[in-house]
């Protein structure tokens, strides 16, 4: 059984509050207004412990820092490869590529990931 955590639980409830995927860094400069002793290694502890236990979601872009969503739930990402922005991308879910892979895997497939890319909203602005 899991310790409680006062710090673990704001970092997941400040997650809960966000849509914008924040970092580590972001994640521990809103924090320390709370908690002004806290760590930066306390909060990527915490942040991998919470993914480690599927109550929130470490997203990896390639772009920049890891991010972290509070929504555990399976849902896609778009990742902007110009500013690095994630974004959740409202759409249905696509359980059926499951089903294409385990034709062809002789293991077991039990779910899968897939973000897409580009560039967003923000980014294509100025070209217009």
């Amino acid at each position: 059984m899991l310790k409680y955590s006062r710090q673990r639980e704001s970092i997941k409830k400040f997650l809960m509050t966000r849509t914008d995927h924040p970092t580590a860094e972001t994640i521990y400069e809103n924090l320390r207004k709370e908690y002004p002793k806290i760590s930066l290694g306390t909060v990527y502890r915490n942040l991998s412990l919470l993914t480690d236990i599927g109550e929130i979601q470490t997203i990896s872009t390639g772009v920049g820092p890891d991010r972290f969503d509070g929504n555990a739930k399976p849902h896609y990402h778009f990742i902007c490869k110009h500013c690095g922005q994630v974004m959740d991308l409202k759409m249905q879910g696509l359980e059926h590529i499951n089903l294409l892979a385990q034709h062809e895997f002789p293991g077991i497939i039990e779910g899968h990931s897939v973000f897409f890319y580009g560039r967003c909203e923000a980014c294509i602005e100025p070209e217009k």
